[in-house]
């Protein structure tokens, strides 16, 4: 069980509805009538609470849940300061705290912005986009070529890449359009940074993640797979972006749709 905000507001929850539920309860028994200006302080807070603390609970467990960008690893996708919505029933729906899945929806495809607990510190959620599947053989080689099942990712220049704001450092690194299988997208290569290679299969249950910006990515390169149960839902939709390095909101990128 997590520590988390989904404790603190499942606990909230439950404690603000037992003390106007047992409020209720005692008139009822009594045969009093429930006048709102008679309740004590604690039961007056738990009733103007309650449906507050349990909509947000409610929609932040089976609906979508926002997260902030704190670093570079994905970018070109995510910068600094994106602020994103997370589907939490992509991958099915799941109980609060205890992570426990409890209706199968769907299975994360190959190339998913995926969000999940590190696993080396579930307290810790990651963001990196999904490269292998259960059965999967990746390949990374010294050449920073990516290869799927023996088959290499296609990529396509597009020149150097020009930084902006908390993500300047990335200035100079080439851009490419990368094809996984299908699924386009942009990333970060720095040819002149050192890199790691990797020859693996990816075992039943698990997921081989990587961040589009390859060379500045703590991912499964480093540390190994994700397991299904760390999922946390799939990245669809950034609904802010501020980066105080680059004169504060970026509306350009406001409801920009992630793949």
């Amino acid at each position: 069980m997590d520590i988390d905000f989904s404790f603190y507001l499942l606990a909230g929850s439950v404690v603000s509805g037992l003390v106007w539920g047992a409020y209720w309860l005692m008139l009822k028994i009594e045969g009093t009538p429930y006048i709102e200006k008679n309740e004590p302080w604690i039961v007056e807070y738990a009733r103007s609470f309650f449906p507050v603390l349990l909509l947000v609970l409610l929609l932040r467990s089976f609906l979508a849940e926002p997260f902030r960008i704190p670093s570079g690893s994905m970018m070109p996708t995510l910068l600094v300061g994106d602020f994103i919505l997370v589907n939490k029933f992509a991958y099915g729906i799941r109980l609060p705290v205890i992570n426990k899945k409890i209706i199968a929806i769907d299975e994360p495809k190959r190339g998913d912005v995926v969000v999940f607990r590190y696993p080396k510190d579930p307290s810790v959620d990651y963001i990196k986009r999904v490269i292998g599947l259960p059965g999967d053989k990746i390949s990374y080689d010294d050449n920073k070529q990516l290869t799927v099942n023996d088959a290499p990712v296609k990529q396509l220049s597009m020149g150097l890449y020009q930084g902006l704001g908390a993500g300047q450092e990335m200035t100079g690194a080439e851009r490419f359009q990368e094809n996984l299988t299908g699924i386009e997208h942009n990333i970060l290569i720095r040819h002149e940074a050192p890199t790691v290679s990797v020859d693996f299969i990816v075992p039943e249950g698990q997921y081989f993640m990587m961040g589009d910006n390859r060379d500045n990515s703590n991912d499964s390169r480093y540390w190994g797979t994700v397991p299904e149960e760390n999922l946390v839902g799939r990245a669809f939709l950034i609904w802010m972006s501020w980066d105080w390095q680059n004169s504060g909101v970026q509306f350009d990128r406001i409801g920009t749709l992630l793949k």
